[in-house]
């Protein structure tokens, strides 16, 4: 009877531990962040990067901003309602002078059927967030990136550029990054060579590029 308990109580365990998985997504990087900050807490008045994978895979961002006090936060395969549920983990415990954020392309990925205004929309959610309890930091948005992969969702992803970027227009202590048209050849296409095998993720000459808009938009 008691080993009977026992195959249970593991069985449980395990059932728990997926349904915690699939309630909180990312939740294992998330609670690795959180470690690694009670071993060595980022310093406030940084410029945080925060996101998608785009970000997480940026592993020299450190070197390439070299003059610059860096925090990355970027995260999985994360939408912006996923940087919208941890920002208390991921964002706001830094106090930083400058948020860098992309996100977005994962939004439509996920779901074919999503409408442009409902991605602008939770990227507004995201910003007043920000704005009220940070009020003095700068909000910068890169725009989202051409990936191969991803061409046949073009057209939402433009659209959703241009109304992110008319919002942040209209609001004090902003910047927008444009690197989609620095991201394409002469034809209008994406730029196979930037990019890795799975025509998503950019290899070292695609991370370049973000390097060279995104340098003159940060913080001194």
């Amino acid at each position: 009877m008691k080993y009977c308990y026992r195959i249970l109580a593991f069985v449980c365990s395990i059932w728990c531990s997926s349904f915690i998985c699939q309630a909180q997504p990312f939740i294992k990087e998330i609670n690795a962040f959180k470690q690694a900050d009670s071993l060595n807490m980022p310093p406030q008045n940084a410029i945080l990067f925060a996101g998608s994978s785009t970000f997480r895979l940026w592993h020299n961002i450190k070197d390439d901003f070299k003059d610059f006090t860096i925090i990355n936060r970027g995260f999985g395969g994360s939408a912006l309602p996923d940087v919208i549920r941890y920002t208390e983990e991921i964002l706001f415990p830094y106090q930083p002078k400058q948020v860098v954020i992309y996100c977005g392309e994962n939004d439509f990925a996920i779901d074919k059927f999503l409408p442009v205004d409902s991605v602008v929309n939770r990227f507004s959610t995201l910003f007043g967030m920000i704005r009220k309890r940070l009020p003095n930091t700068h909000i910068s948005f890169v725009s989202m990136k051409p990936s191969p992969s991803r061409w046949h969702l073009k057209e939402k992803m433009l659209q959703a550029n241009k109304s992110i970027s008319e919002f942040l227009g209209s609001k004090h202590n902003t910047s927008y990054i444009d690197i989609w048209s620095a991201m394409l050849n002469e034809s209008g296409l994406p730029r196979p060579e930037i990019f890795l095998k799975d025509s998503l993720h950019m290899n070292g000459m695609g991370y370049i590029i973000w390097k060279h808009k995104i340098l003159p938009k940060l913080l001194n």
